[in-house]
């Protein structure tokens, strides 16, 4: 069966992404952040609603306990409005302050730290009236148009049935006092506000979940849309594979030569293998040349034994060894007693003796004369 490059059945890659999110293609609910404003809009005006009562009931109190000058001046206005304005600030800044840190945070824990520049330019496709007129009658703006209507008839639900529980005493109203009637319209205002933008939250939760899944619909890629950036991003996937296919075999021409010049191979016992040599009069620690696991494993012990070398098993060397050595390079320093150990073992098996440190100190010197 042919293969169907042109089903979008592959999830997105992270740079798709990335490229994505440079276009500003990201996930975004208007909905949420207008329901969210609201519901903490209210929430910052009940906690901010008395000191707002107590600055309108003494801003009335001043201004009619006062009868105002026969005459009015200039400065006199200017005062007054200054005095009234610098008041009002005092109590409508943190209210401002706190709606605008939430206008932010609403937005960022959307869509983060996004900045695109390219935005501000001039896109002729954006003022152009045939594909304003096209995006008018996109299905997109159906969906929307249905929504909306959805949402006018939830609020105006939450709104009637909110009211209808506060029916008995709206029929009593007159039968209280202007305070408490005040009273009682502001606190039925405000906790049938408060139900419509919780309802209106829920709401938005489930649109930014159609819109957080309609954009990974629209992110999927095409089998041959990765193939393609696989071969962009990394180069064409047959010259990787020749790449490596070379290199494994100069790495193989070079255990045949370095091998066998090891003084010993350390396994873990099939796995690991990593071959050092040590000669004491020249190094000052065993070098490793050569190391590998699996099939690179095998081989090696098999160079080993067909050279002579002697094969010691050490499960937690190997591993140290194969995880923190280098080919060619000398062993770290927190392997060498272990290493010591075997290869005294091996000098051992061979009839051989370590040199000593005046055994180094003598050769030396003879070297120096």
């Amino acid at each position: 069966m042919a293969e169907q490059d042109d089903d979008k059945s592959e999830e997105p890659t992270q740079h798709r992404r990335d490229e994505a999110r440079k276009q500003g293609q990201i996930t975004k609910s208007q909905d949420l952040i207008s329901a969210g404003m609201l519901v903490i809009a209210l929430g910052v005006i009940m906690f901010f609603s008395q000191s707002l009562f107590n600055y309108f009931g003494d801003f009335t109190r001043d201004k009619l306990s006062h009868a105002p000058p026969l005459q009015v001046s200039f400065q006199w206005v200017m005062n007054e409005n200054g005095s009234a304005l610098y008041r009002l600030a005092m109590v409508m800044v943190p209210i401002l302050l706190l709606l605008m840190v939430a206008g932010v945070a609403l937005n960022m824990m959307q869509t983060g730290v996004l900045f695109l520049p390219e935005k501000l330019t001039f896109d002729f496709q954006r003022v152009n009236p045939l594909s304003g007129f096209k995006r008018l009658f996109a299905l997109a703006n159906f969906v929307r148009f249905g929504f909306g209507i959805l949402k006018v008839l939830i609020v105006s639900t939450v709104a009637a049935i909110s009211i209808y529980f506060d029916m008995p005493t709206i029929l009593g109203l007159a039968e209280l006092s202007p305070g408490e009637i005040a009273s009682f319209l502001l606190m039925t205002a405000f906790w049938t506000s408060m139900k419509i933008g919780a309802v209106l939250l829920i709401l938005a939760l489930a649109d930014y979940a159609f819109q957080w899944w309609k954009h990974e619909q629209d992110l999927k890629m095409t089998k041959q849309e990765v193939r393609e950036e696989m071969k962009s991003l990394q180069g064409d996937p047959q010259l990787i594979a020749r790449r490596r296919q070379v290199a494994r075999q100069l790495a193989m021409s070079r255990m045949g030569s370095d091998v066998p010049q090891a003084d010993f191979v350390v396994t873990n016992p099939t796995e690991l293998a990593i071959a050092l040599k040590y000669d004491p009069y020249k190094m000052a620690a065993p070098v490793v040349l050569a190391k590998g696991a699996g099939l690179v494993a095998q081989r090696i012990r098999r160079i080993a034994l067909e050279n002579d070398v002697p094969i010691v098993e050490r499960k937690e060397l190997a591993r140290a060894l194969y995880r923190d050595a280098e080919v060619n390079q000398a062993i770290p320093a927190e392997q060498y007693a272990a290493v010591a150990e075997v290869l005294k073992y091996v000098y051992e098996l061979k009839g051989k003796t370590l040199p000593t440190l005046d055994d180094l100190k003598e050769h030396d010197q003879r070297k120096a004369a």
